[in-house]
């Protein structure tokens, strides 16, 4: 799989979410206790952009209409049956590449 540099570990705090291009696919990723976390940006209930919410744990509350959804796994937290987009991420010399498929 392809990796693409979305970001630098600086821009992105811890407890911090951001939107960020990978190629053709906006996503949002997130800064869990110092892990970086991918997933999809469009909530999957109305469309809501991700990686505006809030950031509770490790939980993304979309900011349309709260709902959340785990950045380590992709689950809802009301119905882990129900899944957003997530993607492998890793740190290479202070830069955050996501792999997209």
């Amino acid at each position: 799989m392809p990796s693409v540099r979305v970001a630098k570990v600086t821009d992105v705090p811890v407890g911090q979410g951001l939107v960020v291009q990978a190629g053709d696919r906006t996503l949002a990723l997130f800064n869990v206790a110092g892990a970086y976390h991918v997933i999809d940006n469009v909530c999957p209930h109305r469309g809501g952009p991700m990686g505006d919410g809030d950031l509770d744990g490790r939980l993304a509350i979309c900011p349309w209409h709260g709902w959340r959804w785990d950045v380590t796994t992709g689950a809802n937290a009301n119905n882990p049956a129900v899944k957003i987009a997530c993607f492998t991420t890793r740190v290479v010399d202070g830069d955050v590449l996501v792999e997209l498929p």
